[in-house]
C-alpha cells in the first residue's frame, strides 16, 4: 500500500465499519485522529516505519474482519474461519475480536512509541528465524504488533492441533526475569488468554533457535488450559 493511500483507507474503513461493528469504527476513528497530523511522506521514512508497518497491518485485519461481520449467518462465518490457518483463526474470533471490544490501558503508550519512533522491535531478526523454521516444520504462525504491544506476545503458533500457543520470547538473565514474567502472566489473564509460554532464552549457546521451535511446537499441542508456563534454556 502507498503511504498517501493509508489516510484515506483507513476513513473508507471507518465508514462502512460504523454500519457494521461500531466497536471497529471507534478503535480506527481513535487510529485515525492519532495519525491525522502524520504526513504522508514522512510514513516512508525510518522513523516512521514500524508506525507504517502497524497501519498497513490493522487495515488488513480490519477488512478481513469486515467480510466475515457482514457475512449474513454465523453458518457463512464457519466456512469463512475453515479456510484459515489456527492461528489465525484464533487471532480473528479470539484475540483480535477482544481487542476490539475491551478497554487497552496499554494502547496510549505504545501509540506514543511507534509516533516517537521508540518501537524498534531489536529481536526482528531472530523471531523471522523462529517463524521460517516453524513453518519449515509444518506449524504455522501469526506475528501482530497489538498482540506484542497490548498482549504480551510475540508470536501466537500453532502445531499439529487445532489450538494456538501465545508465546514471549526474551534473553534476560534468569535473575532480572521474575518482573516480565510476572507482567506477561498478569496481561495474558488480563486479556483472558487461557495458556502461554514464557521462554527466555540464551543467544550464547548453541543451537537455541531450534530449541525455542521444539519447545513452541511441542507446547502448543500439550500444554493444558490455564497453565503459564515460564521456561529457561
Amino acid at each position: 500500500m502507498q503511504a498517501q493511500d493509508i489516510k484515506q483507507t483507513l476513513k473508507s474503513l471507518i465508514k462502512e465499519a460504523s454500519t457494521i461493528d461500531p466497536s471497529l469504527a471507534k478503535r480506527l476513528e481513535q487510529i485515525d485522529r492519532w495519525v491525522k497530523d502524520v504526513k504522508s511522506g514522512s510514513l516512508n521514512g525510518n522513523t516512521k516505519r514500524f508506525l507504517r508497518l502497524f497501519l498497513e497491518q490493522i487495515i488488513k485485519d480490519s477488512q478481513i474482519w469486515l467480510d466475515i461481520q457482514a457475512l449474513s449467518s454465523q453458518e457463512e462465518q464457519e466456512v469463512y474461519y475453515t479456510k484459515m490457518t489456527a492461528t489465525e483463526k484464533y487471532w480473528f474470533r479470539e484475540l483480535f475480536a477482544k481487542w476490539l471490544k475491551e478497554n487497552d490501558p496499554k494502547f496510549i503508550i505504545w501509540r506514543q512509541k511507534l509516533m516517537a519512533g521508540d518501537f524498534r522491535q531489536e529481536d526482528g531478526d531472530l523471531l523471522n528465524s523462529v517463524v521460517n523454521s516453524i513453518e519449515v516444520r509444518g506449524g504455522t504462525v501469526i506475528k501482530r504488533y497489538i498482540a506484542d504491544l497490548s498482549m504480551a506476545t510475540d508470536i501466537i503458533v500453532s502445531s499439529r492441533q487445532d489450538k494456538a500457543l501465545c508465546i514471549q520470547l526474551t534473553s534476560l538473565a534468569n535473575k532480572y526475569s521474575q518482573e516480565k514474567s510476572d507482567s506477561w502472566e498478569s496481561t495474558l489473564r488480563f486479556w483472558a488468554i487461557e495458556r502461554g509460554l514464557f521462554l527466555n532464552y540464551n543467544p550464547g549457546k548453541n543451537d537455541f533457535i531450534n530449541k525455542i521451535v521444539n519447545l513452541s511446537l511441542h507446547n502448543s499441542d500439550n500444554l493444558k488450559s490455564r497453565i503459564y508456563l515460564k521456561f529457561s534454556l
